[in-house]
């Protein structure tokens, strides 16, 4: 496949490219400093800058699919939604929060009463791309939230898949981002989650 990748050079962005070049599909990523993107086969690395909506449209133009890796308060949703419909690409992946996904019936994971103060403007803003998403009906979209701890690890290829519910087990909810980059390039191989949410955990 031909991919872009926006965000390329972040924590998930740098594992989802080894992964889609590990396993031979063409990128193109995007990042607002190509330097700082990992050099690998079919890895062309881009200047793009999600505020420029327009320049980040022709960049994404004649893709089969883009993934966006970027923080949700770094960017406008209207611009970034804008950007992908005027690519004319219809496959779009998203790397997600945690933040929306359930704890309990009803419940999510950004109201309980415990979750840190410090990540709950970033948690908000996903949920509220999430509902953006949702109300579209011209995207193939896929939202793919993490677990709570999503930190460096090890491939190791074992895992689970959720929908809505937090995933977690005696030692609590987490992801490594090379697992994680794992099961996103599966869902862009095999698609079961089109405009859809899913998740992931040990």
């Amino acid at each position: 496949m031909k991919v872009a990748l926006i965000g390329a050079s972040g924590q998930a962005g740098s594992r989802i490219l080894r992964e889609l070049s590990s396993r031979g599909h063409e990128t193109t990523a995007i990042a607002r400093n190509p330097e700082r993107i990992d050099a690998g086969p079919g890895v062309t690395a881009v200047r793009g800058d999600v505020a420029e909506g327009e320049a980040l449209a022709a960049i994404l133009r004649g893709h089969d699919a883009v993934v966006s890796s970027v923080h949700f308060l770094a960017f406008d949703p209207e611009t970034l939604v804008a950007a992908v419909r005027a690519s004319e690409v219809k496959r779009y992946l998203v790397v997600g929060g945690a933040g929306s996904l359930e704890v309990a019936s009803g419940q999510r994971l950004l109201d309980a009463p415990d979750f840190p103060d410090a990540y709950k403007a970033e948690a908000t803003a996903g949920a509220a791309y999430l509902d953006r998403l949702r109300a579209l009906d011209d995207l193939d979209w896929t939202f793919f939230s993490p677990a709570a701890m999503f930190v460096p690890g090890e491939r190791t290829g074992r895992f689970r898949l959720g929908q809505d519910m937090l995933i977690a087990n005696d030692e609590g909810s987490s992801i490594s981002f090379e697992d994680y980059a794992v099961a996103l390039v599966d869902e862009l191989e095999q698609p079961r989650h089109v405009r859809g949410r899913f998740t992931i955990g040990y």
